[in-house]
């Protein structure tokens, strides 16, 4: 007579059951997502034919006023001049053609749709550039677009409270946000600590950012880290401030968000379904006093951090 002491072979096992569950399934996780704080700090200015003049008084300095006294007759005579060549700030384009075969949108769109996740995913990656380019482009990105007279360069390799001193008093006429990378704030909160003044911090969006004279440090890995080197900015924002302001082109043909349009552009011979995803947008200065930057920001010297989006 034949006895089994295990009981595992007289049940169902775990594999074998699992063939009948139906598994929880999450959308698809993209690593490469950030939160984006500038685009979400910048006032954003609709503009048309994708154009954007930005005028400036030029005889700032002949501007003539008086205090008059009581037995005074004359007055000042003044009037105020235009740059007659203003700079045009022109948007760019960040654009993709994103293809998927009917057959996958058809069949394999239960529980998540195909076609809505395949166009989550590529916007979040057009957007993640667009953050980029607003940093890094070399015609209106902010790092481009500092004037000589607002640039530092920190005196003691990492970022000291000193080094944030000195960019607020460049940038002193209602400073909005220092915008730095993870490490390069990382670095500067260590030095607060080892001087023994812990920055205080400041909710905003749900989210706690440490602060430096009340003025927030907005995170960002699109300033590139070189050679263990960065830069932090602090910015003036709104055009009311005759800060810094975003750019967009409103009214486009499938419009999804401010700049943003997915236009279907077909299906081809091979069932191929296509789509036009376009975000156009630029930057403009106001004014130089609403810029500036710190240079040769030590973080670590022994590795690099380079942006995924340039």
């Amino acid at each position: 007579m034949t006895t089994y002491n295990d009981k595992s072979q007289h049940s169902l096992g775990d594999h074998a059951a699992r063939q009948l569950a139906n598994a929880t399934k999450t959308v698809p996780q993209l690593s490469s997502i950030s939160p984006r704080w500038l685009t979400q700090l910048l006032q954003w200015i609709p503009v048309e034919a994708g154009i954007y003049r930005v005028n400036q008084v030029c005889n700032t300095e002949d501007i003539q006023v008086a205090c008059t006294q009581r037995d005074e007759a004359t007055l000042p005579q003044t009037f105020v001049n235009y740059d007659s060549q203003p700079r045009e700030y022109f948007l760019n384009g960040v654009s993709t053609v994103l293809d998927i075969h009917t057959r996958v949108a058809d069949l394999y769109s239960s529980p998540h749709d195909q076609i809505k996740e395949q166009l989550r995913l590529t916007i979040e990656t057009i957007k993640e550039r667009q953050e980029s380019e607003l940093i890094n482009n070399p015609e209106y990105g902010l790092l481009a677009s500092v004037a000589d007279q607002q640039r530092l360069s920190t005196l003691h390799g990492a970022p000291t409270p000193d080094d944030l001193d000195d960019l607020l008093r460049l940038v002193w006429k209602e400073p909005g946000f220092f915008l730095a990378h993870p490490h390069a704030i990382a670095a500067f909160g260590r030095e607060c600590t080892r001087r023994g003044v812990p920055p205080p911090t400041v909710s905003l969006f749900g989210s706690q950012f440490i602060t430096w004279r009340g003025v927030p440090l907005i995170p960002t890995n699109k300033i590139p880290v070189e050679d263990g080197k960065t830069k932090i900015l602090l910015l003036r924002v709104g055009e009311k401030r005759q800060g810094i302001v975003g750019l967009f082109q409103p009214g486009l043909a499938g419009e999804q968000s401010p700049g943003l349009s997915v236009r279907f552009m077909g299906i081809n011979r091979n069932a191929i379904a296509s789509y036009l995803i376009s975000l156009y947008c630029s930057l403009a200065v106001l004014t130089e006093d609403a810029l500036a930057v710190l240079d040769d920001v030590e973080v670590d010297k022994y590795h690099d951090y380079p942006t995924n989006y340039r």
